[in-house]
């Protein structure tokens, strides 16, 4: 699949993707790719948040391929019951580990826990050996229980721009390889 083939969805994680972010870099570069955008950024209700993933899944007129980062993760995986077209693939980033209770802000637990299914599209799950918001181990058993291909992004904290994660050419190598193989 080429990029002008697929109906592209960023879905940032918690605060939304700064100008920074790899998730903005690569939406200014993807002519098919828009931004899954949120009423509240900074205290997401998980209700609220699977609606705009679902809405923007069913509004697609192409194949749907979802880059997701952090709490953008979840909400996608949550919002799957509500989707009423197929989506060819998600890009999965750093997904937070919402089920343990010392994550931080708290009411990010309400995205919890994760469903075990197998997802119905293709799927990659890159994790960092060091991200604060999820443990190597709980990254790597919800890409299994998901039948994800897991890629370990060795000590790269949360992949954002923060942990130096700006234009993350590594990134969108894997994508670009992942969005040819569907």
């Amino acid at each position: 699949m080429k990029v002008r083939d697929a109906d592209i969805l960023i879905v940032p994680g918690y605060t939304n993707s700064g100008p920074d972010h790899w998730q903005s870099r690569w939406q200014s570069k993807l002519s098919t790719a828009r931004r899954v955008e949120q009423a509240e950024w900074s205290k997401p209700v998980r209700e609220d948040w699977t609606a705009s993933v679902a809405k923007a899944v069913n509004e697609a007129e192409r194949p749907v391929v979802i880059v997701a980062h952090s709490l953008g993760v979840a909400a996608v995986v949550q919002a799957m019951p509500q989707f009423q077209r197929p989506v060819a693939g998600a890009f999965f980033v750093a997904p937070p580990d919402v089920a343990n209770p010392k994550i931080k802000p708290r009411h990010l637990m309400t995205f919890g826990p994760y469903p075990r299914e197998p997802l119905a599209f293709r799927s990659v799950v890159i994790a960092s050996r060091n991200d604060p918001f999820c443990t190597f181990d709980v990254a790597e058993d919800i890409a299994g229980a998901w039948g994800s291909l897991f890629i370990d992004a060795g000590d790269a904290g949360h992949l954002n721009a923060d942990s130096g994660f700006g234009p993350w050419p590594e990134g969108s190598m894997t994508f670009a390889k992942f969005l040819t193989d569907l």
